[in-house]
């Protein structure tokens, strides 16, 4: 479908000979964060024509503590936004490899028509600049060491664009849009400067990793996920898995998510990784001696845990609206989805003049999310309130599962949520009839101004 064009509305007079962000600045929509969410919600408005600024409160490149996984459905996302996959740093993988039990199996990504046949491994310290760059490089206005500090609203209550602090020196400044998306992550300051509250029946999940030197698994063509670890203090089964993703540039990227159930309390990530390592093969390299980096860890806001996703002139995309998926942990291929949905919704509100009719099409965002997502993510949410935040992955995997090549398929591809559409095969098909019998969520109300 093409995408829409969008003449300058009149609202704002962008000032777009600032080329190195000195001063106030005016936009059609100010994206809040340039992670994969942000850039990619950026260079889609850049593409329809939308003067849109970016506002990153670090400086590129940065780390971000990650697996730097992405699956056939983040590649697909990649090719779409132009970016050179083949370029030297990204290192393809075929599948996944599962160990659990004293099992290992290894599963082929699926050769669908809609995706590619392979994942790709690349640092988030790496990937963020790429997307970044790509968004620039399509006419969005990136400005870096801004750290936005509170949203700016009109006498209505709707946000008219957001405060900040830009430069080492910290400099505050005052950016202004009829529409803001807000990519900032899992501590969401925008959207809870503006209301919007996480749902407390949502757990949160944690991750940790650390980076290690191995010549002997850095060109692994797979990814491998340890589904049968126990947390250090409890001795309960891990609500999670641990992962050991090869970079291709001599490392790998070792680190462990989970999801614990609130009768079970927080789970101690780096004890129970240096647990773990204590299991695995000596000449794979992975001690204290190879460590590359400290170990980091972080939070990962679960399963559309912040509603609405649209308020007030506002549209949450990535962490900052909870859309890691509550099956796997994955985000980054979320994050891109939704930011290219969200642009689209954007750049289409602003061919309507201010008022009912545009609100009527920013609406739309959080319908369409509804749609895509919607019924994948409350199976999951009951997956992991039911199994995997209790028991972790081990009971997904048990012998029968892991010795039946057509069940470890399908289960790949539903914790992936990979499927044609429509159907190419028996697995296709089964997951699009499970999905069907979910009931869809609720609509949520959208928070009138006050």
């Amino acid at each position: 479908m093409r995408r829409p064009t969008v003449p300058s509305t009149g609202e704002l007079h962008p000032d777009r000979g600032n080329g190195n962000g000195d001063g106030d600045e005016d936009a059609q929509v100010i994206v809040v964060g340039a992670g994969p969410a942000g850039s990619t919600a950026a260079l889609y408005l850049a593409r329809s024509g939308v003067d849109v600024l970016l506002l990153e409160k670090s400086a590129f490149p940065r780390d971000k503590v990650c697996g730097d996984g992405l699956t056939p459905r983040g590649v697909h996302q990649l090719v779409r936004m132009g970016v050179d996959i083949d370029a030297p740093g990204w290192l393809r993988n075929r599948g996944m490899r599962w160990v659990c039990g004293g099992r290992q199996v290894t599963i082929d990504w699926p050769d669908l028509g809609s995706y590619p046949d392979f994942g790709l491994t690349r640092s988030r310290h790496d990937f963020d600049d790429i997307l970044a760059r790509q968004a620039r490089t399509a006419g969005a206005r990136l400005r870096t060491e801004v750290r936005a500090t509170g949203p700016l609203t009109d006498r209505t209550g709707r946000i008219v664009g957001v405060s900040a602090l830009a430069g080492a020196d910290r400099q505050p400044r005052t950016y202004r849009a009829p529409l803001v998306i807000a990519a900032d992550g899992a501590s969401a300051r925008t959207a809870l400067a503006m209301g919007l509250r996480r749902d407390p029946r949502r757990a949160i999940a944690t991750a940790g990793r650390r980076y290690y030197r191995s010549s002997t698994r850095t060109h692994d063509p797979y990814l491998e996920l340890w589904a049968d670890l126990r947390c250090s203090r409890t001795g309960r089964d891990l609500p999670g898995y641990g992962w050991i993703f090869p970079l291709g540039d001599g490392r790998v990227n070792v680190g462990l998510g989970a999801l614990p159930h609130r009768d079970h309390g927080p789970v101690d990530l780096r004890s129970t990784l240096d647990q773990w390592l204590t299991r695995l093969p000596q000449d794979w390299g992975l001690t204290e001696e190879n460590a590359d980096s400290p170990f980091r860890s972080a939070a990962l806001p679960m399963g559309f845990n912040r509603h609405p996703q649209y308020s007030r002139g506002l549209l949450l995309i990535g962490d900052s609206a909870g859309m890691v998926s509550p099956w796997s942990g994955e985000g980054i291929v979320q994050a891109m989805e939704a930011g290219e949905v969200a642009a689209e919704t954007a750049a289409l509100a602003l061919l309507r003049p201010g008022g009912p009719g545009r609100e009527q099409a920013l609406r739309q965002y959080p319908s369409e999310v509804n749609r895509r997502w919607g019924r994948y993510y409350r199976l999951g949410n009951t997956a992991a309130d039911l199994i995997l935040g209790r028991y972790g992955y081990r009971p997904l995997l048990n012998r029968h599962v892991m010795s039946s090549p057509a069940l470890l398929r399908t289960l790949a591809r539903l914790l992936t949520h990979v499927a044609d559409e429509p159907s190419h095969d028996l697995i296709d098909r089964t997951l699009h009839a499970l999905l069907r019998v979910v009931p869809a969520p609720p609509a949520r109300r959208i928070t009138p101004a006050p």
